[in-house]
């Protein structure tokens, strides 16, 4: 390690000294470079040796293995996604649909999902050839589930010490901190007293709480103050994931919620937020459940069907959540896009089930055919429920990051979320180009320094001799998401070249053989 240390300083300071005489590995040429800071723009070379960026100038005389000519490009550090579900990414190791936006680093491990023990799964990883960097979250519904299994219960003492040295392996391992799905079973019957104590430990080793909000819809002020407190009393830094207000009678409560963060941060609270562009959230269809009658399983649901009382009392909930939350008040806005089940769906709405049914579209109706799916091993839907003015204003919040909340996808296989493919994209092209929420730099701010920063990522996030050379080049011009809603399995368009640690991943749209991407460990 000290040789390699060595070799990298004598290699940066031969570098410097000699100026234009040195030979590169790649020189990005006469790209705008926008280096992740808020200093302007500017037009110039960058020079590549190894994994490092070691020179920035005028390198038009110098000799490189490889030449971008980034004319009329804008270059960039490499996006940094905060909300990655990459639980897949050992069957899919090259991360296509990711580095495709322009993605060089993603946090996995979000809604209360991350690995435990993280070592066992952070060195399985060191195992795969990554096409981008993976860093991850311990979850706390990973690690109540390995003990508590999926009861609705407090912990007992011992129970809650096992939970803790849980979260310390974790960041004693690399974890970047721990992450909450506080909607979702079984953490949605944590109290916050539970969630305090587990995060007062990934405080302690200096990581972060990304949260998953106990509501999105008409609890979300309440949510909201629970996260608040949460970073409060575990001295932690808390983001808000995937941060939206949903449901028709939540549109423009973001501007409560932003003027709480604002309110939080003023007195010393450290409290950020991340985002996906569009006005669809993507989850099982157990969100429209009430949590209650989930614990223990889908064989302690179906038990509970068969009392009537119990049974009517689901089906008056999820009917109150088709109308007035995650549903957005008609059965139409609940799209599948993974039902095993009926594959057949894959695309098609709780309603058009319904009409095939012979069955009026009703939300009585929908009701009973959420719990056939629930019942038949649920199903992943798209919940179109989210306000486009919501949208835009907590995007202009100086807060606030972009993240995908997006898996890693296979071009024709299932009807997912478009988020997957084209995020990032979807933010330059169609927010900032067509429509000006936001300008060119402050949306890459929000996709390369603000994250590095938030994770303490000291070697990445920024465009600096130093550093390491996680890049993407893109044309502002062009750039812009192809996958919808109706048809999502498309890439992007517009992103030409992305190099992770040096090695050039993406060349001229088209995904390379390298995979330079590495498992990054907090503290190590």
């Amino acid at each position: 390690m000290i040789k390699k240390l060595l070799f990298a300083a004598l290699t940066f300071c031969f570098v410097v000294s000699c100026g234009t005489s040195a030979s590169y590995d790649i020189i990005i040429e006469n790209g705008t470079v926008y280096d992740g800071t808020t200093k302007a723009e500017q037009v110039t070379d960058i020079g590549i040796i190894g994994d490092q960026i070691v020179k920035i100038g005028d390198l038009s005389k110098a000799k490189a293995i490889k030449r971008i000519d980034a004319t009329g490009m804008a270059v960039s550090p490499g996006f940094i996604d905060m909300h990655a579900h990459v639980e897949s990414i050992m069957s899919l190791p090259a991360a296509e649909s990711a580095i495709k936006q322009g993605v060089t680093t993603v946090l996995g491990g979000p809604d209360g999902r991350g690995p435990s023990p993280m070592k066992d799964y952070l060195d399985s990883l060191e195992g795969y050839e990554l096409g981008v960097n993976a860093a991850y979250l311990v979850g706390h519904n990973s690690i109540r589930r390995a003990v508590m299994q999926t009861e609705n219960r407090a912990p007992t003492p011992e129970e809650l010490e096992e939970m803790k040295a849980k979260v310390q392996e974790a960041m004693d391992n690399g974890a970047f901190g721990i992450s909450t799905g506080l909607k979702y079973v079984p953490g949605s019957f944590s109290k916050v007293d539970e969630v305090i104590a587990l995060s007062k430990v990934a405080g302690e080793a200096g990581g972060i709480y990304t949260s998953h909000l106990r509501e999105e819809g008409l609890g979300l002020i309440d949510a909201v103050q629970e996260a608040i407190m949460i970073s409060r009393e575990a001295d932690i830094p808390v983001i808000l994931t995937h941060h939206k207000a949903i449901g028709r009678p939540m549109w423009g409560a973001s501007v409560k919620t932003l003027a709480m963060i604002d309110s939080a941060r003023s007195i010393g609270l450290d409290i950020m937020a991340d985002q996906y562009p569009y006005t669809a959230s993507s989850t099982g269809i157990s969100v429209l459940i009430p949590t209650w009658a989930m614990a223990g399983g889908t064989s302690a649901l179906k038990k509970r069907l068969e009392d009537p009382k119990t049974k009517e009392k689901i089906i008056e909930e999820i009917m109150f959540n088709l109308e007035f939350d995650r549903g957005g008040a008609q059965l139409d806005v609940v799209q599948f896009a993974s039902f095993k089940y009926k594959p057949e769906l894959n695309g098609k709405t709780l309603k058009d089930w319904a009409i095939e049914r012979g069955l009026e579209p009703t939300f009585r109706n929908g009701a009973e055919l959420v719990i056939e799916a629930q019942l038949n091993g649920g199903a992943s839907c798209v919940f179109h429920a989210i306000n486009e003015e919501d949208v835009k204003r907590i995007m202009q919040h100086p807060m606030v990051m972009v993240a995908s909340d997006g898996a890693l996808l296979e071009p024709g296989v299932g009807h997912p979320h478009p988020r997957g493919y084209g995020t990032f994209p979807r933010v330059l092209g169609y927010y900032v180009r067509k429509e000006g929420v936001i300008d060119l730099q402050t949306a890459l701010r929000k996709m390369t320094s603000m994250p590095a920063d938030r994770l303490g990522l000291t070697d990445r996030g920024y465009i600096k001799e130093g550093m390491k050379a996680d890049i993407t080049v893109f044309n502002p011009k062009t750039v812009i998401d192809k996958g919808t809603f109706e048809d999502p399995h498309h890439y992007p368009e517009g992103i030409d070249y992305v190099i992770v640690n040096g090695k050039l991943t993406i060349d001229q749209g088209e995904l390379t053989s390298e995979r330079a991407g590495r498992v990054l460990r907090k503290n190590q």
